[in-house]
């Protein structure tokens, strides 16, 4: 069918009512096109889109389709997998409660059981409640820290990690063959002001309102994950902590753990209650300094050292710290995990608990300064596919094999997972554990800023970059696989001047030596191109797995930040250069 078919399809259909008729009645010509030429494409990370009507948007009829999709698929696995049930959790974004009301009945109407959060929710409550209740799937409607006009719709399979490419791919089958108009749902009234505040509160046969008992469990269990209570005693009460959620869903969970940790805290209160505008920023993205500058000034009026904020969904967590001359830095992902990672390893060696074998795990263009950390606590550390699930799977599988015991997990973009509790990313214990790590440092008579500078110190500068190459229009993906082929083809002696030892094909899974030395790699395939380069620097460019853009990272090392950042700059402008 073609795009101008599905586009009189849509306009004549009568699901869609006067409101949805005028916006496709408005659009141009090139904006209907765009909208129709193609179905907004679902991956292992779901779907993400505009919010507006149309085949390749984010709307109620295509967040049906995927869910009849999803609803038929687990009915493949049986009367058992209908009754272990999907756990659907929403954030702060506009229609993000509707779309999420809309999978539940469509869910109900097909026969499986339904765990429907009372209000916003996080990632790492959504995935801790698959594993806690059992279930068989999640489902979390985010667009993460997208601008406001997105919104998305993530899977999750039974093990709290986003869905496995091969379940993917079969869910995808089912989508395909559903139409977007004639969904059934379940006809019970169900909106947010029905279920706002209610706790295993049943709906119907199958949708269970869940609430503030699950939270409890959760908080419980990521509170055992402290490691200096007697550090908060000490200096907790005079620490000042800046935090903002940025109109997100962390409000309500990083408060409470920071209570009960009996850590005080002041919030940005510009920023604190949801706002599907996110009016008070660019774009709600922690890695942003648009997004912590209320926090900042903030933390300038009361005198406090740290500025935390979260995103929408509370997956990701930004930092900013006071350096020496008193101004405020912000902190990039990698250097975050960095301080954690040595935090937790840190305090289990002096308490003696840390296990002899241990193991960090980070993704392929994540710092290599964790793996210098790690080494130097007698820790393992592996690198796995980017996509947060395949630290998962790593959990998942020394659970099983008891070869080695998880630490830490994290990667470049602001994301990690302190515990075993989920199996996504988690700001909510990263915020906790933040803080405490801070108390800790106070009660040594230092300071978190300090504290990274003796590891660069000691380990040496590490300066990573990323930038992004987008590929617009609707030739954009065509235009976007024709160049990064022609990457992978090319063949690399140097990058800025800097020799290249290998480069790792992993569509193919072979890393190609500057001798002509070929082995495999232990890594699933997937669209990534990486070279290392002399002295332990490297660079990477990988296609991103929601939008029609190309990401570039760089990493270089050296004795003094200056050199690294230059050597860094010199990577990445050689990688841009080579891909437009």
């Amino acid at each position: 069918m073609s795009w101008q078919e599905m586009y009189t399809l849509w306009r004549n259909s009568k699901e869609i009512n006067d409101d949805c008729r005028a916006w496709l009645d408005s659009m141009s010509e090139t904006e209907r096109e765009d909208a129709f030429y193609k179905s907004l494409e679902f991956g292992t990370a779901g779907m993400r889109g505009v919010i507006a009507p149309g085949t390749n948007r984010m709307n109620k009829f295509t967040v049906r389709r995927a869910t009849k999709g999803l609803a038929d698929y687990i009915n493949t696995l049986g009367a058992e997998a209908a009754k272990r049930g999907v756990i659907i959790s929403y954030d702060t974004r506009k229609m993000s409660s509707e779309f999420a009301c809309h999978a539940a009945r469509v869910l109900s109407a097909n026969g499986i059981k339904v765990f429907l959060f009372e209000n916003v929710r996080p990632v790492p409550l959504c995935s801790y409640a698959i594993m806690h209740l059992n279930c068989i799937a999640g489902i979390m409607i985010t667009a993460s820290h997208n601008p406001k006009v997105y919104n998305g719709y993530k899977v999750y399979g039974d093990d709290g990690a986003q869905m496995s490419p091969e379940a993917t791919e079969k869910v995808v089958e089912f989508i395909s063959k559903t139409p977007y108009f004639g969904i059934a749902e379940s006809d019970i009234q169900l909106d947010a002001s029905i279920i706002n505040g209610k706790d295993n509160f049943k709906v119907d046969e199958n949708i269970t309102v869940i609430g503030k008992s699950l939270d409890s469990d959760y908080f419980d269990t990521i509170e055992k994950l402290s490691l200096s209570p007697e550090a908060v005693k000490e200096v907790g009460k005079t620490l000042k902590i800046v935090y903002t959620p940025i109109h997100g869903s962390g409000y309500m969970p990083v408060t409470t753990i920071l209570k009960r940790m009996g850590i005080p805290f002041n919030v940005v209160e510009e920023q604190a209650k949801p706002d599907t505008e996110f009016s008070t920023v660019k774009v709600p993205n922690p890695e942003e300094p648009d997004a912590l500058a209320l926090g900042v000034k903030l933390a300038d009026e009361i005198k406090s050292d740290i500025v935390i904020g979260t995103d929408p969904d509370c997956d990701r967590m930004g930092i900013a710290v006071r350096d020496n001359e008193g101004k405020f830095v912000l902190l990039n992902g990698n250097q975050i995990g960095v301080l954690l990672a040595n935090y937790i390893m840190l305090r289990k060696k002096e308490e003696g608990t840390l296990p002899k074998n241990g193991a960090v795990v980070k993704t392929i263009v994540t710092t290599e300064m964790a793996r210098k950390v790690a080494d130097a606590y007698g820790a393992t550390t592996f690198d796995v596919l980017t996509g947060f699930k395949f630290i998962g799977e790593k959990i998942a599988e020394w659970e099983k094999s008891g070869e080695y015991t998880y630490l830490f997990g994290f990667e470049e973009s602001y994301g990690s997972l302190v515990g075993t509790h989920a199996r996504d990313k988690d700001a909510v214990v990263a915020a906790m554990m933040f803080a405490e790590m801070a108390c800790y440092y106070a009660s040594k008579k230092t300071n978190v800023y300090d504290e990274l500078q003796k590891l660069f110190k000691t380990y040496g500068y590490f300066v990573e970059k990323t930038a992004s190459v987008a590929f617009g229009g609707i030739d954009g993906m065509a235009t976007m696989k024709r160049i990064m082929i022609e990457a992978r083809e090319r063949k690399y002696t140097d990058v800025a001047g800097v020799k290249v030892l290998s480069a790792s094909d992993l569509v193919i899974g072979k890393e190609t030596f500057a001798n002509g030395v070929v082995k495999d790699i232990d890594l699933p395939k997937t669209s990534a191109l990486k070279l290392k380069l002399e002295g332990g620097d490297w660079v990477c460019i990988r296609p991103s797995g929601t939008e029609p853009k190309l990401k570039v990272y760089v990493a270089a090392s050296e004795k003094t930040y200056d050199l690294a950042f230059e050597k860094a700059q010199k990577y990445l402008a050689f990688m841009k250069e080579m891909l437009q």
